[in-house]
């Protein structure tokens, strides 16, 4: 079977993303990283009033010259005083509103209370530190729109408008499951020719760490008809099902045989690592079969599996950027390869790939305090230091 470019299976998969998942409800405490689902709307003017933003002595600024009366003070949180005459003054606090006949604040600083008359030592302009009607938002202003990724800003917003409860996107669920009769979990018996299974818990941790719903399935060998009633059964609770392992053109690479019974977008991409790479659909679920090498199956998750969980999600955590080579870099591959880089800001993206060992991609110490991977297009090549490369980052820089 003839492998398709690189660029095709981006194109076939972007044509074949699912849309955003329903909305579920969750308390104002729990939705820090989640993704808004419906505009938040103001149902008021904030402030609805005219309110002081210092402690001071509210004035109407025509008396500013005069002799001034104090005749009295609006403590925050109160509102005794409604309504001042010409020559009279109220002692205000910071939020509090301001009476009306009153126009400016004049700073404490600025002013002596002398038997109750207000002596202004240093004048302000007219409407000094007055909060205007609506100065935050206006009735019917969308202050927050759907698709926000709900940060601490947003998370103070909803609090100040007292909601306690929020409509955010349900998480899109993965589950990873490892094949094949070589691997073996952390404290099983480990025997000569066996690896320890690492995939299920590196898709696991990478799903988990941008926020998506990750499950380890654990270990499925090489029984094919484990493998498919567990990946059958996993299909019914999860948007995604990832299998690690069997894709490729061995004796007992099951996974393709129990997968070609769906909607195969593509089985075979020219890339270095995860050329085997093969997605499939069963209606609106997504069955991602990757590599078995653990650095091919760390990339090609990223590349194929996140995109998927992004469009469910309605929400980014991948970022593709330029990025200025520090050193000559020779492409030994024709693919279309994804090597892993150490990278910097220093006025603007700087990588390398010192410390990275270059061979099989089986090397998954390489991923060890990596957060992006150089993109290089196919052809034999020699990158000059000094040269803009593509880097896709998956962890954040600065």
């Amino acid at each position: 079977m003839a492998h398709i470019s690189f660029e095709e299976s981006i194109k076939i998969l972007n044509e074949n993303l699912p849309g955003m998942k329903g909305s579920e409800k969750v308390f104002l405490s729990d939705a820090l990283n989640r993704v808004l689902a419906k505009d938040i709307i103001a149902k008021y003017d904030n402030p609805y009033m005219p309110t002081a933003s210092m402690d001071g002595y509210a004035i109407n600024y025509d008396d500013i010259d005069g002799e001034i009366k104090i005749i009295g003070k609006n403590p925050a949180g109160h509102f005794d005083i409604k309504e001042i005459k010409r020559g009279e003054s109220v002692k205000t606090y910071t939020g509090s509103f301001m009476p009306k006949g009153a126009d400016t604040l004049v700073p404490i600083e600025n002013v002596e209370d002398k038997d109750n008359r207000l002596i202004i030592k240093e004048k302000v302009e007219r409407g000094f530190s007055v909060r205007p009607v609506g100065e935050d938002f206006k009735k019917g202003e969308v202050l927050i729109k759907k698709g926000t990724l709900l940060k601490t800003g947003e998370i103070g917003v909803l609090a100040s408008l007292g909601i306690p409860v929020v409509d955010v996107v349900k998480k899109p669920i993965v589950s990873i499951l490892a094949t094949g009769e070589e691997v073996v979990d952390l404290d099983d018996e480990f025997e000569m020719g066996q690896i320890r299974s690492s995939n299920n818990y590196t898709l696991t941790a990478l799903g988990k760490s941008f926020g998506f719903e990750a499950i380890n399935l654990g270990i499925a060998g090489d029984d094919k008809e484990k493998i498919k009633s567990k990946l059958l059964d996993a299909l019914k609770t999860s948007d995604v099902v990832v299998t690690t392992g069997g894709v490729s053109v061995g004796d007992f690479d099951f996974v393709k045989e129990i997968t070609g019974e769906f909607d195969v977008l593509f089985h075979g991409v020219n890339i270095k690592p995860g050329q085997w790479i093969m997605i499939a659909k069963s209606g609106d679920k997504f069955i991602v079969s990757l590599p078995g090498f653990p650095y091919s199956s760390f990339v090609t998750f990223l590349l194929y599996v996140v995109p998927i969980l992004e469009s469910l999600e309605n929400k980014k955590v991948l970022k593709k950027i330029k990025a200025r080579l520090k050193h000559e870099f020779v492409k030994k591959f024709k693919k279309y390869q994804f090597v892993a880089v150490n990278i910097e800001f220093n006025g603007e993206f700087y990588v390398d790939t010192i410390g990275k060992k270059q061979g099989s991609s089986g090397i998954l110490t390489n991923l060890i305090k990596n957060r992006a991977l150089m993109c290089l297009d196919e052809g034999l090549y020699t990158l000059k230091a000094g040269e803009m490369v593509d880097v896709l980052v998956y962890e954040r820089i600065v």
